[in-house]
């Protein structure tokens, strides 16, 4: 029975230094950790998160002054159609230019330069507000192309980042003559970031060129339903 307590009794001591143990790793841990600033981890990119953050800046300034251009072309004037429908049914042409010239909207051009063409074959009517349609959807999307390489190229500039953090790690390796970590943790740290910086800039790129894509989309189809209203508009007269 002796035997047994004093087994028992050094179990249990055993289980309470594992316990204690156990504890003084995780706080000896939880001292080691250190909490490194963003601004810190964007030095340690070096050179490379230079061109990530002039592209990130642009990123969002197109995206801001494209969202502000679309949304006011989404703006629809109301009884704008209307309005253009009992002008030109009335034959006052010239308030239906007049109409279209102080509505500042990418339909009120479109419908302006077909009113300017009436009298002209439907042809070149249906040429004229094509190409203005043209005109005012590349205007919707100016600055767009730059997003989109935005998108592509960050992420690329990342990986260069990485490639370069991973030869300067494997260069101070073979320059030491013992492996430390804190010889070559820089070299990976500066892996590390380049990559996460060049990831975060191309999404948030990617995911912004969509939306205005989306939005530019649908802009696209109004001005193609209303210039099939406008076209059916000339029609009837000759029905």
């Amino acid at each position: 029975m002796d035997y047994y307590l004093l087994a028992q009794n050094v179990a249990e001591a055993a289980e309470k230094t594992t316990e204690a143990a156990d504890k003084a790793d995780k706080a000896g841990i939880k001292e080691g950790v250190k909490k490194i600033p963003v601004w810190d981890l964007i030095i340690d990119g070096g050179i490379v998160m230079i061109p990530l953050a002039i592209m990130s800046i642009f990123a969002v300034y197109i995206f801001v002054e494209r969202f502000m251009a679309i949304q006011k072309a989404q703006k629809e004037e109301k009884n704008f159609m209307s309005q253009i429908k009992s002008f030109i049914q009335n034959g006052d042409l010239n308030s239906a230019k007049n109409l279209c010239q102080v509505t500042n909207h990418p339909i009120a051009r479109m419908i302006g330069k077909g009113i300017s063409k009436i009298g002209k074959p439907i042809t070149d009517i249906r040429t004229s507000v094509e190409n203005q349609g043209r005109l005012e959807v590349g205007g919707l999307e100016r600055r767009m192309s730059i997003l989109a390489t935005i998108s592509g190229a960050a992420p690329m500039i990342g990986f260069l980042g990485t490639t370069l953090g991973m030869i300067r790690s494997f260069n101070d390796m073979a320059s030491a003559d013992s492996v430390k970590l804190s010889e070559i943790a820089p070299g990976m740290m500066q892996a590390m970031v380049t990559t996460v910086g060049g990831l975060i800039v191309g999404i948030i790129a990617y995911m912004t060129y969509n939306y205005l894509a989306s939005k530019i989309d649908s802009i696209v189809h109004k001005m193609e339903s209303t210039a099939v209203d406008f076209f059916d508009l000339l029609d009837k007269p000759s029905n």
